[in-house]
């Protein structure tokens, strides 16, 4: 069991994200979530009216995306460094890793499987008897060699650890900080002023992050603006039976799988998802789930959920435990198959079902990865040609903007999910705020 934080040892970076901030009520115009919800409705009317526009507001989003990038991958190596060193113990680590990789196994599976059967039944691709011509220049290319279990180990590990940093992806650095975290837990007490040093360093890449989280709403306008003016209000629902089942599907998911998880875990959905509400609505813009990585992590901690779960839980959700990326995968797969007019059988339905189980693997959560995966997925199995995908690219930026808020709630779930099994979360602490809602948090003090 993991011990209960004392209230003199919560000084963390949600107290950083918000020292400056008085508890006092807001106008409601001074909610992030408002203020992101308000850019994006502007952001579809100017896409609009203007689609002239759309390359010219493309970097406004790009901008918010790789400001936030530029600090996930320190703040992943600092909190996972020094949550491990506050477990005291490596064998509590190994423990917390194993019940997430098990938890996000079993629910990655059920993902696949439900989208699976929704796609069978609902058939949203069939009787459009596509010809691959039209589509084979435009479609995303598959890697030369679909990565194989073997070059999977070796992704693990970085060529060198400043690399693993400039590069960004999160399974490298995640390699890194876990090898450091644990090199420091072994020091023992002569790690602790580096333990400290550390922590410091986190405060203060936290408040960078409320820095950079006032242009939020500039980046989901620009973000939402350019996808309506590139592609237009017609094109984008010209593939409507598509969309409509797959926002189907993962209303359901969230409906029939984590709805019960929260039950069980004494946490109301409908009141999570509105605690999490700004960070959904960034990630509905800018289709990047890395974006929220920092205030995600903040406002577990604001919950009650202890330093250690979080650092160690979060991060490697983000690399393994891709909830409403697997809904994707499953959908549009057999969506291309219905399509081009490939009947798959059950067997082949499994087998893809089972290769995606792997390449669902390390997906780090970044704007575009999903469908580079999809394609290396469709090489790998070899029964949907791979240039069917240019089928989808029209729709899916509406896809990914319903598929990455179901991965941040879900791995927001999981954390506390983790944090309940191990007794690492103050239950009182946990429904107040979800109960209060997002006042007074990191979400409402950065503006």
């Amino acid at each position: 069991m993991l011990i209960m934080q004392t209230p003199t040892a919560k000084q963390d970076v949600t107290e950083v994200i918000q020292d400056s901030v008085a508890p006092r009520a807001r106008s409601w115009y001074k909610h992030l979530s408002v203020q992101i919800l308000l850019a994006m409705i502007l952001g579809v009317m100017v896409g609009h009216v203007w689609p002239e526009r759309a390359d010219a507001l493309k970097p406004l989003g790009d901008l918010f995306i790789k400001l936030v990038r530029m600090l996930v991958a320190p703040i992943i190596f600092c909190t996972v460094v020094h949550g491990i060193a506050s477990v005291g113990e490596a064998k509590k680590v190994g423990r917390v890793a194993i019940k997430s990789l098990i938890y996000f196994e079993v629910v990655t599976t059920i993902a696949l499987i439900l989208a699976l059967l929704l796609v069978n039944l609902w058939a949203p691709g069939a009787g459009m008897h596509v010809d691959l011509k039209a589509v084979a220049d435009i479609g995303v290319k598959a890697p030369a060699k679909p990565v194989n279990f073997g070059q999977f180990l070796l992704n693990l590990v970085p060529a060198s650890a400043v690399g693993a940093f400039a590069e960004g992806e999160v399974i490298p650095v995640l390699f890194v900080s876990l090898m450091f975290g644990f090199g420091l837990l072994a020091l023992g007490s002569k790690g602790k002023p580096l333990v400290d040093t550390i922590h410091s360093i986190t405060q203060v890449l936290f408040k960078m992050i409320g820095f950079v989280m006032y242009v939020a709403p500039i980046g989901a306008f620009g973000a939402i603006a350019f996808t309506v003016g590139k592609f237009g209000l017609p094109s984008l629902l010209a593939l409507g039976k598509l969309v409509s089942e797959f926002y189907a599907c993962c209303l359901l998911f969230v409906a029939m799988v984590l709805t019960p998880i929260a039950y069980a875990a004494g946490v109301n959905i409908l009141r999570l998802i509105r605690y999490f509400a700004a960070e959904l609505m960034i990630v509905v813009g800018t289709s990047s789930g890395e974006s929220v990585f920092p205030n995600v992590y903040a406002k577990l901690r604001r919950l009650g959920v202890e330093e250690p779960i979080v650092a160690l839980v979060l991060p490697t959700g983000y690399s393994f435990n891709h909830d409403g990326t697997c809904l994707y995968w499953a959908t549009v797969s057999m969506f291309l198959a219905q399509a081009v007019g490939i009947h798959l059988s059950i067997g082949q339905q499994l087998a893809l079902l089972a290769t995606m189980m792997f390449t669902s693997k390390g997906g780090a959560g970044v704007a575009g990865s999903a469908i580079i995966i999809l394609a290396t997925t469709l090489s790998a199995t070899g029964v949907v040609p791979v240039a069917s995908v240019g089928l989808i690219l029209g729709v899916h930026s509406l896809l990914s903007s319903v598929f990455v808020p179901v991965n941040v709630l879900g791995n927001s779930l999981a954390t506390i999910v983790i944090a309940r099994m191990e007794q690492a979360v103050d239950l009182r602490t946990l429904q107040s705020e979800l109960q209060s809602g997002p006042e007074g948090t990191a979400q409402t003090s950065l503006l």
